[in-house]
């Protein structure tokens, strides 16, 4: 593989790109201070910004590694940040990447995540090499799925009691995509 950490990608509608703690406040805004997006998360809501900017100093921290990667979703027609999306796990000895995202709850159902879904694996796959993109989402939160799927995911199957979440233990619903399935 050859990493390169977390470039700009462009879409039709956005731009994935570094963070900056300049986005503390939009995405505190947006997303972060949502029960309902943490809802299946593994992180708290943000109670202030501060823990928000905070966050962001540790990302942008980061940002020197070459197998971090980690985008801000800019929606353009706003020109703020209005989610994330991330590999949250590398197993460099099989080629995969893991990915995590978030959105705002004003921006979900238009279609805004599976656009950067798709951008993300592209460059994963194409640009870094990596043989795998796996996610996984909580079986009560199916959305998600419909994500994955929307990225062109295949579903995998269950891993029972597997995860934790905001909710606590859950069973963990699994979908990948593999280089050559992405190539066709």
């Amino acid at each position: 593989m050859n990493h390169k950490g977390t470039i700009l990608l462009e879409t039709n509608r956005l731009i994935l790109r570094k963070f900056v703690i300049e986005d503390s406040g939009a995405m505190y805004h947006n997303w972060a201070s949502e029960d309902e997006v943490t809802k299946f998360l593994t992180w708290p809501t943000h109670s202030d910004v501060e823990i928000t900017r905070g966050v962001l100093s540790s990302w942008i921290a980061d940002y020197n590694k070459a197998d971090f990667y980690n985008w801000a979703i800019e929606l353009k027609e706003i020109g703020e940040v209005i989610g994330n999306i991330s590999v949250v796990h590398v197993k460099e000895n099989i080629e995969c990447a893991e990915l995590g995202y978030c959105m705002g709850t004003n921006w979900w159902g238009l279609g805004i995540m599976p656009e950067a879904g798709k951008a993300v694996v592209r460059y994963l796959i194409e640009e870094v090499g990596f043989n795998r993109i796996a996610a996984t989402h909580d079986k009560n939160n199916p959305k998600s799925g419909r994500v994955m799927q929307k990225i062109g995911m295949t579903y995998e199957g269950i891993l029972r009691k597997a995860g934790f979440c905001n909710q606590g233990v859950i069973d963990e619903v699994w979908y990948s995509i593999l280089r050559d399935e992405y190539q066709n």
